[in-house]
């Protein structure tokens, strides 16, 4: 995993995405945090790919909305729909 800053990501595509491809993942970070992740993706496997992340992402959202249910107690449905929209990335 190889770490560019957001100001490298504008000088040095070509050499980030040629990293990228050898490497298989890259991070950008902006501000001093981590703020982008990007991939490779194998020939023929996109739609794969983006599916597999939707469903991690998806995962991730319920992780949030039960451990935030745990601390106080319930959601709203505000809140439910909130976090369904920002794993979609709505």
């Amino acid at each position: 995993m190889e770490f560019y800053s957001e100001g490298e990501l504008s000088t040095k595509t070509a050499s980030i995405l040629d990293n990228l491809s050898k490497n298989n993942d890259v991070v950008i970070i902006k501000n001093g945090k981590p703020s982008a992740l990007m991939i490779g993706i194998p020939d023929g496997m996109f739609n794969e790919t983006v599916r597999a992340l939707r469903e991690v992402k998806a995962i991730a959202a319920m992780k949030r909305m039960r451990n935030k249910a745990e601390r106080i107690g319930f959601m709203s449905d505000e809140e439910i729909e909130a976090a369904i929209n920002e794993a979609r990335g709505v």
